[in-house]
């Protein structure tokens, strides 16, 4: 049995292709963590079909609660608040989510507490490393989000910069299908890039005009097409090792850099990273090695909190719930929330 110092959250979140439920204790201790993925069902169609995504959360909705109940050995009843992703994300799947939730809440009578996805991929970095506390710079990089965040508090976010365009899961996923390695691209691209030789092409790294923060990675995106359209056309072999590596290599130095300058500029002595793309071994060896040299603290969570997953609303859920965040059951899905408008 549970003390009543205890505050459990059942976590929910359906934001794109995962369908996942967690329950979080005291805001750092994951007792169930599941997740339903339908990642080989999107390979068939080379990315997420919003249509069919939505239609696989309703199937699974119910089951990957109920799981995450009894894997955690608590009963709603037990259960302190609900938190659930709100946005950004697709309409469709968010909504099965909240929907989910909203049944839950007003069934029980629970707190019902609304989570941005990105507050939750940051938040993912409490969970294995309880000696992190804000203040914190953190990369958020994912399919959907390149976000770079000064952590003020918890709940409390200061964007430094984000993609003007693609960000850089996106691009992983274009460059793996014009090179012919599928969905999804990113851990492909990491995979085949270990054969491959990161200085063989020269590609861009893009700076945007007036911001030392922002990102834009689609310049890059072109060249990588361009290069590959130029082989072809002069009968040349293409080396998929060499173009994956020299293209991770090119989104790695601009990812390290804007990060590292925006660490040193606001003196920060703590650097974390979240988000699909932060599991990417080669971004992580360099983030490891130049924190290093700086002697900065380096924090990142394991890939399993990476990608998509519950436990990281349960844990954000559980600090907005403190600071006295609720949600009413008029909660709606935000396909394009901004993150800064958490809580308010």
């Amino acid at each position: 049995m549970e003390t009543k110092e205890d505050i459990l959250i059942l976590a929910i979140e359906s934001s794109c292709d995962e369908t996942a439920a967690s329950v979080v204790k005291n805001g750092r201790n994951v007792l169930s963590n599941i997740i339903s993925s339908q990642i080989e069902l999107h390979t068939l169609y080379g990315g997420v079909v919003p249509e069919i995504a939505s239609r696989k959360h309703i199937e699974k909705i119910n089951q990957v609660i109920e799981e995450a109940l009894r894997e955690a050995n608590v009963t709603l009843n037990e259960i302190t608040a609900i938190a659930v992703t709100y946005g950004p994300g697709l309409v469709g799947a968010l909504l099965v989510g909240v929907s989910a939730a909203k049944a839950i809440s007003f069934a029980t009578g629970k707190p019902l507490i609304g989570v941005h996805h990105i507050e939750g991929h940051i938040s993912a970095n409490f969970i294995e490393n309880k000696e992190l506390e804000p203040p914190f710079v953190c990369l958020v990089v994912s399919g959907g989000h390149t976000h770079l965040v000064i952590v003020r508090d918890y709940g409390v976010y200061e964007i430094l910069g984000y993609t003007r365009d693609d960000a850089a899961g996106e691009a992983f996923d274009k460059v793996a299908r014009a090179i012919g390695l599928g969905y999804p691209g990113g851990p492909k691209i990491d995979k085949i890039s270990k054969e491959g030789n990161p200085d063989a092409i020269q590609f861009p790294r893009a700076k945007v005009d007036g911001s030392n923060y922002d990102f834009s990675f689609s310049g890059l995106k072109s060249a990588v097409l361009n290069y590959l359209n130029s082989c072809e056309m002069k009968g040349i072999e293409v080396n998929r090792a060499d173009v994956a590596a020299s293209f991770q290599r090119a989104v790695v130095d601009v990812l390290v850099e804007h990060s590292l300058n925006a660490v040193k500029e606001y003196g920060f002595d703590q650097f974390a990273i979240a988000g699909g793309v932060a599991s990417n071994s080669s971004l992580r060896a360099a983030f490891e090695a130049e924190c290093g040299k700086r002697k900065i603290a380096f924090f990142h969570p394991s890939p399993i909190f990476c990608t998509d997953n519950a436990a990281m609303i349960g844990v954000a859920g559980y600090y907005e719930y403190i600071k006295g965040t609720r949600s009413g059951y008029d909660l709606n899905a935000v396909p394009n929330l901004r993150l800064g408008t958490v809580g308010k």
